[in-house]
């Protein structure tokens, strides 16, 4: 595993669970990440993988934080292996920036790495926008690489064959199964009319995860945060009337169980915009 970096001995973890999730693609509202952060907040480094292979630090520049004029510290983007225990339970998570580079050898270290822990099962969780309203529970898709795979009433979708741009995590997935370790995912699907960080979706992955591994998983302060969300977007949406109406018939849509099909969808985004959905933007949070 050449890009992988151990700090610690890999050879005491018992069967464990893999939970991956990185940023950007297939990250919507930070969902994921924020899910796999709150499960590895308290967790023993195992490892990282090395950054200068995996990144473009020119496309995504590492954070400075300067401090009454004075540079105080710098943050690189990474890719970290947590171990945490849940239950006695071993978990282990894998989460950071999504790579820019060297796929092909980063998903066979993951791979390797897989075989090497004996791990159980690999678990990919994501979140992607969609035609839903934050009014409602957070729908969650599920992928599997057999059959009877998916745990606590998640379906597998969306059904038929669709062809989008693969995503790092669907990746090492796909390889990961081709290599005989069971594999699953979880999908979150936020509004997309939602700007920024969208905690209600993390806290559902961490639901739905939980009744996957029949645990009790840490939520940290993400239902506060939802909480606090949503009383912004509902505020937000009774100051403007096109949002209002428009969030109306994405509940209509999920109170007749009927979910939006990608025309549908595409229609739904064109008449917010066409009937001034746009201009009240600014009083939707970030």
């Amino acid at each position: 595993m050449a890009l992988f970096r151990p700090t610690a001995d890999l050879a005491d973890l018992a069967a464990p669970s893999v939970i991956i999730a990185l940023d950007s693609w297939v990250d919507a509202g930070s969902a994921a990440t924020a899910a796999a952060g709150a499960i590895a907040e308290d967790g023993r480094p195992l490892g990282d993988f090395d950054p200068d292979a995996l990144f473009d630090y020119r496309a995504r520049r590492p954070t400075l934080e300067i401090v009454d004029g004075r540079t105080a510290e710098l943050t690189w983007p990474e890719l970290v292996v947590r171990q945490a225990r849940v239950a006695d339970r071993d978990l282990v998570v894998i989460t950071g920036a999504e790579p820019d580079y060297r796929w092909h050898e980063l998903t066979a270290a993951m791979t390797e790495l897989g075989t090497a822990i004996g791990a159980a099962e690999w678990i990919t969780l994501g979140a992607i926008p969609a035609a839903v309203p934050h009014t409602r529970p957070v729908p969650v898709l599920g992928t599997a690489s057999q059959p009877d795979l998916l745990r606590g009433g998640v379906q597998p979708g969306p059904s038929g064959t669709l062809r989008v741009p693969a995503a790092c995590v669907s990746v090492i997935d796909h390889a990961v199964a081709a290599a005989g370790i069971p594999s699953v995912g979880y999908f979150a699907q936020v509004p997309h009319y939602v700007n920024g960080a969208y905690p209600p979706a993390a806290v559902e992955l961490l639901t739905v995860l939980g009744r996957h591994l029949g645990l009790q998983l840490p939520l940290r302060g993400l239902p506060a945060e939802a909480r606090q969300l949503r009383t912004r977007l509902d505020t937000a949406a009774a100051l403007d009337d096109a949002t209002r109406q428009y969030v109306e018939r994405l509940e209509t849509m999920v109170d007749e169980s009927r979910l939006p099909s990608g025309d549908e969808l595409i229609s739904e985004i064109e008449r917010f915009l066409r009937e001034g959905g746009g201009q009240g933007q600014s009083q939707r949070p970030n």
